[in-house]
C-alpha cells in the first residue's frame, strides 16, 4: 500500500510492508505553487513498488467536515488510483502533521535533519497509512 500526505508545498509518501502490517516513510515530492500535482512521479514510485492500494490523508476541518481542499485531495487520489489501476481509500488526517513533527523531533536526529520539512511530510504519510492498516473497519 502507498500512503500519501498531499500538501500545498510537498507530498509525503509512505509504503507498507508486503504483509500490510507496518508503514515506512519514503520520500517527499516538492510541489510548485500553481503547477499540477506530481502525479507522474507518484505513479512512477507506486509502480516501482508494486502497490496494490493507495491511502490518502483527507484534511478534514476541526469539526470533522470536508472543506474545499478535501475536494482537490480526493481528485488527486482518484486520479492516482486510476493511473495505477488500484483502489483508493481516504482517512482522516487531522493532527497527523503535529504527531509526525513530534515523532521526528524525538527520533534523536541532528537538529539540521530534524528541521527538514520533508521528513515531517513523509512521517505524516506513514501515520496516515499506519492508521489505515491498523483499523480493519475502514473501507478497503
Amino acid at each position: 500500500m502507498l500512503g500519501v500526505d498531499f500538501g500545498t508545498k510537498r507530498v509525503g509518501l509512505a509504503v507498507s510492508d508486503p504483509t500490510g502490517t507496518l508503514a515506512t516513510p519514503l520520500e517527499t515530492l516538492p510541489r510548485r505553487a500553481g503547477k499540477r500535482p506530481p502525479l507522474a512521479a507518484m505513479e512512477r514510485i507506486g509502480r516501482s513498488l508494486g502497490v496494490e492500494h493507495v491511502v490518502v490523508g483527507l484534511p478534514l476541518d476541526l469539526k470533522g467536515e470536508e472543506n474545499e481542499w478535501c475536494a482537490e485531495v480526493r481528485d488527486v487520489g482518484r486520479r492516482l488510483g486510476e493511473r495505477l489501476g488500484v483502489g483508493v481509500s481516504f482517512v482522516d488526517e487531522r493532527f497527523t502533521s503535529v504527531r509526525a513533527e513530534r515523532a521526528v523531533r524525538s527520533a534523536g536526529l541532528p537538529k539540521h535533519e530534524r528541521e527538514k520539512k520533508g521528513r515531517v511530510d513523509a512521517a505524516a504519510a506513514q501515520l496516515i497509512l499506519q492508521a489505515w492498516l491498523d483499523a480493519p473497519n475502514i473501507a478497503r
